[in-house]
């Protein structure tokens, strides 16, 4: 319990930088935006043939791409703290050892239901509309968040183990950013030659956009891996995959910062 109350304590000064560097959140919500404007308009014709056009394509994508970045932000943001001598300074504080990275990682939770809102008030104007009713809706919504919160734990381990900031920025986007592009986020995977349409329908990306696709109403449409597992269970999937991310990087992420903190 008393590590619940020093992490809360964490999150509440997150949210605090926020307030004092409004750009911060201006920028977080200003970048999701434009890739919502730019990939409608300028990939719009590739929606020939898709009920209710690109957009329905797109938006889960897009989603899941900006919480994928949660992971690059969460290890970019605690190098940071680190080079400035935070854990020096929370080292000396009668706190949880594990307060640090649980705060940050909840309150870069948190960043994200705003992020996701101004997203999804955004792709409603420019055609997107969910079909699936409001509870799935809202689950779409809560698996985006949680799977934004099992990266971010890649995240701390990220920024624990670097000892440069834009070291670490740099790796956790070369990261990312091949997940989401060999991914079914942006285009159907039936273009892609055969071996990389195994590997785009097991990323975990991709998984997690076939769910949300799934829970807003969007049929996914599959090329030779249409009878794989993630393909017909893609919400399961992108459950284990968080729960597995959870249980290696949680602990990891914990020891390595105790260690640095010695």
């Amino acid at each position: 319990m008393n590590a619940i109350s020093d992490a809360l304590v964490i999150t509440k000064r997150q949210l605090q930088q926020l307030i004092r560097v409004p750009e911060v959140l201006i920028f977080n919500t200003i970048q999701p935006v434009m890739f919502v404007l730019l990939f409608r308009y300028v990939f719009g014709g590739l929606g020939a043939g898709i009920p209710g056009g690109y957009v329905q394509l797109l938006m889960p994508g897009i989603f899941v791409q900006t919480v994928t970045f949660t992971l690059a932000a969460t290890a970019q943001g605690l190098a940071q703290d680190m080079e400035k001598g935070l854990i020096d300074r929370f080292r000396s504080l009668p706190i949880a050892r594990s307060a640090l990275v649980m705060g940050r990682t909840l309150g870069d939770g948190l960043l994200n239901i705003v992020v996701l809102f101004v997203m999804g008030i955004a792709g409603y104007v420019v055609g997107w509309r969910p079909t699936s009713g409001p509870i799935h809706i809202f689950l779409g919504f809560l698996m985006l968040l949680f799977f934004g919160y099992a990266l971010s734990w890649v995240g701390i381990f990220a920024g624990l183990i670097s000892k440069d900031a834009r070291v670490v920025a740099n790796v956790s986007f070369l990261f990312t950013f091949p997940l989401t592009f060999l991914s079914n986020a942006f285009a159907s995977t039936t273009s892609m030659p055969k071996a990389l349409q195994y590997f785009a329908e097991w990323n975990p990306v991709s998984t997690m956009v076939a769910a949300a696709r799934q829970l807003f109403g969007f049929h996914n449409r599959f090329g030779v891996t249409a009878h794989s597992y993630p393909s017909e269970h893609p919400i399961v999937t992108s459950l284990f995959y968080m729960v597995l991310l959870m249980a290696i990087f949680m602990p990891l992420s914990v020891a390595k910062y105790k260690n640095s903190s010695k």
